[in-house]
């Protein structure tokens, strides 16, 4: 499977799954309201059939219940209606807006309005029943005459929870003329006939022998069947129709963008996969376009560096083969010819001859030599021991090792330094730099010249000038005296020039060191190079009466060009 394609799909599957877990939430949440509606509507059930019962307990009947249904109606809103167990309407909110009765709802319950007997916890519960049947009866009556002279009435509950209804005014002749007769034998006979049918603890019995009796009278209210709603109103459910059309849609444009955004992504992608096949079968020219300010931009401008990289590291390759063959092919054609010449006779084998030979010879060696030890320094084999140097000492310890050959050339050799300059430097291999560089001042200086080294601190770093005062370097020269075998001398003669590996050599050397290397010359006049190294403070090595300002930051004396080597400090120019 493609990138592009495993892409895609996971965008898609990303968006998809953002999308399901949205509608997921959605449909828990309008669910959830759901079921909240239909809790609040077992609530608002509650409420009516509760304030119904409570109206039948206080007024011992159904009557006045218009005015329980019109306060109920304005509480909750709905339509309230009544009916008996013989179909007959008792009371209609439609009724009571003036309005057509509408078909009944779909809840349904039952409005009780007996009350629930208390039986006590000792003595003849069956005679408490049959007390409390006897109670129930003649306050009903009561209760009924005294709301038809229009009293109100005060409901209090007695010990057997049957209420006793007496009116709110005292009047005890409104009471005499409503109490109703005392019941008949017959009728207290049957009341305790179907109370001795249960045991003396069989509660559930008692109390549905009171039910029935009170009911058998015809004095208690019926139960009442309550409806709640109207048929014709529009069931409010959740429409699945528009949330799967939405997440269809949704799901489309995710889709959509998750393409769009891969070609995006993989377009340049594939670019660069095309460039770098190209670049693989030999094409050192191929460029990707970097336009743009993201992190594909970024990458292609990245790619094109490698590009362009790759193709500098053949050039110089290239140039460097070239450059060693021709230095190799002057020397070793001189020693075939002069051993081809000795081998016909046409030369005699003297002294001077093979001294000759000799000279091309230990030529030959020091570029291999210089070669080798440049490849290994640019590969980082190089080992270095890094330690606190003091390099005025050092540059004593190079004048010494070259005092030989400059008062053979007939050019002075001095050191001018004024106190220890400490840098932290690998001794031997700054030495070897150094002595590179009085190498090239040598053959660069006329007898008669100088040469002079110093070492100086300049805030955090070390230098070391070797300054001549030899024919300089022409400006345009001085950009390539540190490449790999390049040389002021296009001649290459043996006494006026080495391998042309020296100075690529004190550059690496003092990369290595974390430092740097510049030059700058005038032509006639002579060059001056530094080398800038990592200075180390002498009170930090325990040395408190010395002090590392001693030596004062000093240049040549001439209008010079510099070269910095890389950009670091080292490269900011320095004026004579």
């Amino acid at each position: 499977m493609s990138f592009r394609i495993r892409v895609f799909l996971l965008m898609a599957l990303v968006a998809l799954a953002a999308i399901g877990g949205t509608v997921a939430l959605t449909w828990w949440q309008a669910r959830d309201q759901v079921s909240d509606a239909a809790s609040a509507s077992r609530e608002t059930t509650e409420l009516i059939q509760g304030r119904l019962r409570e109206h039948a307990l206080r007024n011992a009947s159904w009557q006045g219940v218009d005015g329980t249904l019109r306060w109920l109606r304005q509480q909750t809103g709905q339509r309230i209606r009544l009916v008996d167990p013989f179909g007959e309407v008792v009371a209609d909110t439609d009724h009571l807006d003036r309005r057509a009765a509408r078909p009944p709802g779909s809840v349904a319950v039952f409005v009780d309005p007996l009350p629930e007997l208390v039986l006590p916890d000792g003595g003849d519960r069956r005679a408490a029943t049959v007390a409390a049947i006897g109670a129930y009866r003649s306050d009903t009556l009561l209760s009924v005459c005294l709301l038809g002279y229009g009293y109100d009435l005060v409901v209090v509950t007695g010990a057997d929870g049957v209420p006793r209804h007496r009116p709110a005014t005292d009047d005890p002749v409104a009471v005499d003329d409503c109490r109703p007769a005392p019941a008949d034998d017959w009728l207290l006979a049957d009341d305790r006939e179907e109370a001795g049918r249960c045991g003396p603890a069989q509660d559930d019995c008692l109390r549905e022998v009171f039910r029935r009796q009170v009911t058998a009278a015809e004095v208690a209210p019926h139960t009442l069947l309550l409806t709640i709603g109207a048929g014709d109103e529009p069931v409010r459910v959740l429409d699945t129709g528009p949330v799967l059309l939405i997440t269809l849609l949704v799901a489309l444009l995710a889709t959509g963008a998750a393409l769009l955004i891969s070609r995006r992504v993989l377009r340049p992608i594939g670019t660069l996969t095309a460039a770098a096949r190209r670049m693989g079968d030999g094409d050192r020219e191929g460029r990707v376009p970097d336009d743009g300010r993201d992190e594909l931009a970024e990458l292609a401008r990245a790619f094109n560096q490698m590009a362009e990289s790759v193709r500098a590291a053949e050039d110089d390759q290239r140039r460097l083969i070239a450059d060693v063959a021709h230095e190799l092919r002057t020397p070793l054609g001189n020693l075939r010819g002069y051993l081809e010449a000795l081998q016909d006779g046409v030369l005699e084998p003297t002294p001077e001859l093979y001294a000759s030979l000799h000279d091309e010879v230990i030529l030959n060696q020091r570029i291999v030599g210089d070669l080798q030890e440049l490849a290994l320094a640019e590969a980082g084999a190089l080992v270095y021991h890094r330690a606190p140097a003091d390099l005025a000492e050092l540059l004593e310890t190079a004048r010494t090792a070259h005092r030989a050959a400059a008062e053979a050339a007939g050019v002075s050799l001095d050191v001018d330094t004024c106190g220890p300059v400490m840098a932290d430097a690998d001794t031997d291999r700054i030495r070897q730099a150094v002595g590179n560089l009085i190498s090239n001042a040598l053959r660069a200086t006329g007898p008669g010249g100088s040469i002079t080294l110093r070492a100086r601190t300049t805030g955090e770093r070390a230098v070391v000038e070797v300054t001549d005062t030899g024919t300089g370097i022409a400006a345009e020269h001085l950009p390539l005296v540190f490449d790999r075998l390049w040389r002021a001398d296009p001649a290459r003669g043996r006494g006026t020039g080495g391998s042309g590996l020296g100075l690529a050599i004190v550059r690496q050397i003092v990369r290595d060191h974390d430092g740097d290397v510049s030059a700058r010359s005038d032509v006639g006049a002579g060059t001056t190079f530094e080398l800038w190294l990592p200075a180390i403070s002498l009170l930090s090595l325990g040395a408190s009466g010395l002090s590392t300002n001693r030596c004062t930051d000093q240049a040549a004396a001439s209008t010079t060009t510099t070269v910095p080597d890389s950009s670091s400090q080292a490269g900011q120019p320095v004026q004579s």
